[in-house]
């Protein structure tokens, strides 16, 4: 039975540029328990920057705030986050959640995929039953499972959604065929059929730890070369050379995907009694970077005679990556701690992040860059592409004589700064 109607739980990320490209081919509804959210998107407004004003306005994507808009649909993608705890513990009360809020319109012969992050096992262990007992309907009979994860990069513009291939699954051969021809309707690059859910969880997760085990490397790489005296940019730059070398680059791993998925990934494996070490330690040197970061700071300030209560430190970006405007899990939030510890009062200057956003989310205030000025010491951490146009020439009103600048990506050009100046990188 072809799909009539579609509806896309959670609009944010991953969930909007699904709704909006679903739209053109399906009548969607796109649905947010939040209001505010809703209401911006309906004036033209993504605060993500995924979705631009023009293709909001064309598309016939329905917005909606009220779960009832969403009754008659007869395929369901939901995409929520499934961040983790304090304790690093998968929290799948947002997904639970979801299934809990669709449950009571859930109609039979429809089909719910699932786009959010989660362990192997989770979509049926967890939202089958869940669903199940939210609308009294029985699951693989009533209503089928699928899933469908997410690969959407933000801010990256040289592969958005339809150019990704997809992974589909469902719990059986008929609902992995219903799948695969609704986003085979959206994806220009084609869909991938896993055989089993679980493949596609899975798949899913290793992606990303993939990529957090290659940046913890890098880091570990970057504490050696500093100890030895050398820069780490160099020498990637020269290992970059072999045709088989793996291009990543030290920094901090923050974001609602790297420095999330290898725990739903390791938690699964603890479970069933494997104690996943590589991935583990991946995770411990990626999560103590910006206590490394801030300490070795400390001890440049300190080697300088430049650390003192009235020391002036200055922080540009917040963001969890550059060019987005996302802020979850930032550890630049986390170096900010790290050198407040220490007695000093850094000063934040973003000028993509929201600045209620920062200050609900970490308590912090951020400043306009007029505001950075005579600085002991300056951290490039996100380099987002408004921040590093022209900042060689911006440096020499903005630093104090002596300073130290943190390049936290290396992107700067160190011939171009002035005498002086102590240039770190990782």
């Amino acid at each position: 039975m072809p799909v009539r109607r579609i509806a896309v739980c959670g609009l944010g990320y991953v969930g909007l540029p699904i709704a909006v490209a679903l739209a053109r081919r399906f009548s969607v509804v796109g649905f947010d328990v939040d209001s505010r959210r809703v209401a911006r998107l309906r004036e033209g407004d993504d605060w993500t920057g995924e979705i631009s004003r023009a293709a909001l306005s064309a598309s016939s994507l329905l917005l909606a705030d009220t779960v009832a808009d969403i009754a008659g649909c007869d395929f369901i993608v939901v995409a929520v986050p499934t961040p983790v705890d304090e304790k690093c513990t998968p929290d799948l009360s947002m997904l639970r959640s979801a299934c809990q809020l669709i449950g009571p319109v859930l109609q039979p012969g429809c089909t719910v995929v699932f786009e959010s992050t989660v362990y192997p096992g989770a979509t049926q262990e967890v939202c089958g039953p869940e669903l199940e007992k939210s609308s009294g309907l029985r699951c693989g009979v009533d209503f089928k499972l699928g899933y469908s994860p997410e690969r959407i990069n933000p801010g990256d513009k040289a592969h958005p959604l339809e150019n990704i291939v997809k992974i589909v699954s469902g719990q059986d051969a008929q609902t992995l065929e219903c799948v695969a021809g609704v986003y085979e309707q959206i994806i220009d690059a084609g869909v991938h059929r896993a055989s089993s859910i679980k493949v596609a969880e899975a798949a899913k997760v290793l992606e990303n730890t993939q990529r957090d085990i290659n940046i913890a490397l890098m880091n570990e790489m970057s504490k050696i070369c500093d100890l030895v005296g050398i820069r780490s940019a160099e020498v990637l730059a020269a290992a970059g050379t072999k045709w088989n070398f793996l291009r990543f680059s030290p920094g901090l791993v923050g974001g609602h995907c790297i420095g999330v998925d290898p725990y739903y990934l390791t938690t699964k494996a603890q479970e069933l009694g494997y104690h996943p070490e590589v991935i583990l330690a991946g995770r411990r040197i990626n999560d103590g970077m910006a206590e490394y970061v801030a300490s070795r700071l400390v001890q440049l300030l300190a080697s300088r005679h430049r650390l003192d209560p009235k020391t002036r430190v200055g922080i540009l970006g917040i963001t969890f990556k550059e060019n987005v405007p996302d802020i979850r899990n930032s550890k630049v939030a986390d170096l900010y701690k790290a050198l407040a510890s220490y007695g000093l009062s850094p000063q934040i200057h973003d000028p993509m992040a929201d600045e209620a956003q920062v200050a609900h989310e970490y308590g912090i205030t951020l400043v306009d860059r007029a505001e950075l000025t005579d600085l002991d010491l300056l951290v490039l951490a996100v380099p987002h592409q408004e921040i590093i146009d022209g900042i060689e020439d911006a440096m020499p009103g903005m630093l104090a004589e002596d300073a130290v600048v943190c390049d936290m990506k290396s992107v700067l050009d160190t011939a171009r700064l002035k005498p002086g100046v102590f240039h770190w990188s990782l």
